[in-house]
This record gives C-alpha cells, structure tokens and sequence, in this order.
C-alpha cells in the first residue's frame, strides 16, 4: 500500500514538474514575440552571437585539430550568449516601459535577488511620491521616486524618524530619475548592491523587528508599474532558473 502511494506521488510531482516546465517555455516563447515584435534589433544580435562563438571555438578547434569535437561546444555556449542577450534586451524593455511610472521603484525593489527586507511606501504624498524602504547588508536604504522637491522633504523626514530607532545602523537615501544626482531606475537595483557591507543577518533581524513597530503612511502605491512588466517580470525569473 505504501509503494503505491509513493509511486503515486512521484507520478504526481513528475507531471507537475513536467507542467511547470511546460508554463516556463510558454512564458519565454511569448515574451520573444512581444520582445521581436517590439525590437527589430532582437534576433540579428541574437544570431548573430550564435554564428559568432560558436565560429571562435570552430576556429580555437581548428588550430588544434579537433574542430569537429568542439562544434557542439561552440553551438552551446552560442546558444548561451543569445539567451543572455534575449534576457537583457528584455530587461531593458520592460525597465524603459516602468520608468516614471508610480510604484515603479517599489517594483523593482521588490524583484531584488537576495536577502534584502522592503517596505513600500513608508511615507508618501497625494501626488504618489513615495518613500521606500530597504533593509539589507549595507544598513537602512531609503528609497525616493516622485517630484525632487517634494521626496526631498519626505526623505528628511523619514530620516529622521527612524535614525532615533536605528542607532548608530548606516541609512542611505536614493531619489530614483534621470536627472544629475539620482539614480535611474534600471541601475537601482545594481546600485543597492554595491553599497558596503556593514551589517551581519543578526543585526538586519534587530533592525527590522525595531522598525517594524513605525506605522505606515502616506497614499497607497500600485505594487507594479504595469501589467505587462509582471508578465516580464516572470519570463525573467523562468530565465534564471533555465
């Protein structure tokens, strides 16, 4: 009886294993044709890593005289470049399409590899300009997007009141736009990850459990910019795991 239950239930984490993948190519098929219908740079860059590397390694396999062993190595790491070309260019789509939106910061925060802790919107206004915050390895990172003037304010605020419960914890603040002295919203994630390392995971658990008794406030901010950026969004993790 129990080697039919448990044959039953690898029957059954097979099939579902075997529908996941299934989903996966079917996220990834259709983000190519949004992608190709969009980007008429897409498959020449894509070929044209193919046809490149994989002649780079004919070549290397040429002069050694094993051309025809290394072939299907050189197809591979073809292959492998144009996914990685296709999974930027895709990136980069979907970046350009939130950029400016309201809750685009929030959602690309919260797409963040990693152990990082975030809130959204901790503090905002009326006109969606919005607070963030994010609680990693580097300290407390507060995280603006809206009108300069105005999160400017928001940023000193929320500052201040969080820094009686932080102690001596490093903050960062961050205003997401494209203007001198702030951070596009497509590196965000990239400049997060290369602020230093000043806290251990002990000590990011004591700061959120002290922040975590400060009441949120302010306007309630979309999660994510746009429908189809949570569509990318998840062609994007299907990639990663391939």
């Amino acid at each position: 009886m129990a080697d039919k239950q448990d044959k039953a239930a690898a029957a059954a984490a097979k099939k579902e294993r075997k529908a996941a993948s299934k989903a996966k190519r079917g996220q990834i098929f259709q983000a190519f044709t949004m992608q190709r219908k969009e980007d008429k740079g897409l498959i020449p860059w894509m070929l044209g890593a193919l046809l490149v590397i994989t002649g780079v390694v004919f070549g290397i396999g040429w002069l050694l005289g094993i051309q025809w062993f290394l072939l299907p190595v050189g197809i591979m790491f073809g292959l492998l470049a144009a996914l990685v070309i296709f999974g930027r260019r895709v990136q980069r789509t979907v970046y350009g399409k939130a950029d400016g939106q309201p809750g685009a910061a929030a959602w690309a925060l919260e797409n963040m590899r990693g152990r990082w802790r975030v809130t959204p919107t901790v503090a905002g206004t009326t006109q969606l300009d919005a607070v963030h915050r994010v609680i990693g390895r580097p300290g407390v990172i507060l995280v603006a997007e809206g009108a300069p003037h105005r999160v400017k304010t928001l940023l000193a605020q929320e500052k201040k009141r969080i820094s009686r419960l932080v102690g001596d914890t490093p903050i960062y603040d961050v205003v997401v736009g494209n203007e001198e002295g702030q951070v596009g919203l497509r590196h965000l994630q990239r400049h997060l990850m290369k602020l230093p390392n000043n806290l251990r995971p002990a000590q990011i658990d004591g700061v959120e459990k002290r922040l975590a008794a400060i009441a949120t406030r302010g306007a309630a901010l979309p999660k994510g910019p746009m429908p189809a950026g949570a569509k990318m969004r998840n062609v994007q993790r299907a990639m990663r795991r391939r």
